[in-house]
């Protein structure tokens, strides 16, 4: 027997419980998404083409969501990943000696983004919010922070916050895991540590980097649960993601058939990105 027929053998029972629990339920939302169908007729559904993928794709709304989505995305995983960075390299030789300051440093990650969202709410309210109180009090000056117009920056600002955590013990293992021996030979060589950083420890670090900017992405694009409990949909739908938009199809208007259709189209969005990291980081090793 082959290592590789060995391998195929091993991974069987994963593969059989991801086809057992995500295979029947992608297989009805793929076959509600090509079908009319509500609340009235869920189990007898008429099929109806690709009608519902025309007016999702005929819908501003979903094209709104879509760019709020992928702003979204890229702006925070971006963030995250600069910040992450910048603290793993900056706070390494502190931590070493004080590991301590890990579980500290993490703790924003910890808090379901939920409860992250109601605090927020509660902190940033334009009337009953401590923050815009105090501003008032201390400057006369007191901002609509989830305003139409500062929405975007806020709900950035409280993600980033968040998950910048995540993005740091990724890097923070990255970078203790360099070998010291290409440091020490470096620094014999006079190499000033800038320099060190950008031509021997940031290309080790790259593989890593990749993939904590992919996975931060992915999870900017899809984000719901804090968004629509500190803002909802947002004033004029300034802060609708896909996800939400998915969310207020499905249960509000009842539209199940345009809601699976603009999940089938999230979900085809999200294997595609995940299909070109994974070649990427292939040809990265290689």
């Amino acid at each position: 027997m082959t290592t590789r027929q060995e391998n195929r053998i091993l991974a069987a029972p994963v593969v059989l419980f991801l086809l057992a629990m995500l295979g029947f339920p992608t297989i009805i939302d793929i076959i509600y998404s090509l079908s009319e169908v509500s609340f009235e007729n869920l189990r007898s559904p008429s099929f109806n083409g690709g009608q519902n993928f025309v007016t999702v794709f005929n819908d501003a709304e979903f094209w709104s969501a879509s760019w709020f989505s992928l702003k979204f995305g890229v702006t925070t995983a971006f963030a995250e990943c600069a910040l992450g960075l910048i603290l793993a390299v900056y706070l390494a030789p502190i931590i070493r000696n004080n590991n301590w300051m890990i579980a500290v440093l993490i703790m924003p990650m910890i808090i379901a983004p939920v409860m992250m969202g109601l605090m927020y709410r509660l902190v940033l309210h334009e009337f009953v919010g401590s923050l815009p109180h105090y501003l008032y009090t201390w400057f006369n000056w007191s901002p609509a922070f989830l305003s139409r117009e500062n929405v975007f920056l806020t709900v950035f600002t409280i993600e980033t916050l968040q998950w910048t955590p995540f993005a740091f013990l990724l890097f923070y293992m990255a970078y203790q895991a360099i070998p010291s021996d290409m440091r020490e030979a470096a620094a014999v060589d006079g190499t000033r540590p800038w320099r060190m950083f950008w031509y021997i420890e940031l290309p080790q670090m790259a593989p890593t980097i990749a993939v904590g900017f992919f996975i931060r992405f992915i999870d900017g694009f899809r984000v719901f649960d804090n968004i629509f409990v500190l803002t909802g949909s947002g004033a004029g739908g300034s802060t609708t993601s896909l996800s939400i938009y998915i969310y207020l199809s499905f249960f509000r208007s009842g539209d199940i058939g345009k809601a699976l259709a603009a999940s089938v189209v999230l979900f085809c969005v999200a294997f595609v990105i995940l299909f070109f990291a994974g070649r990427f980081l292939r040809r990265k090793r290689a």
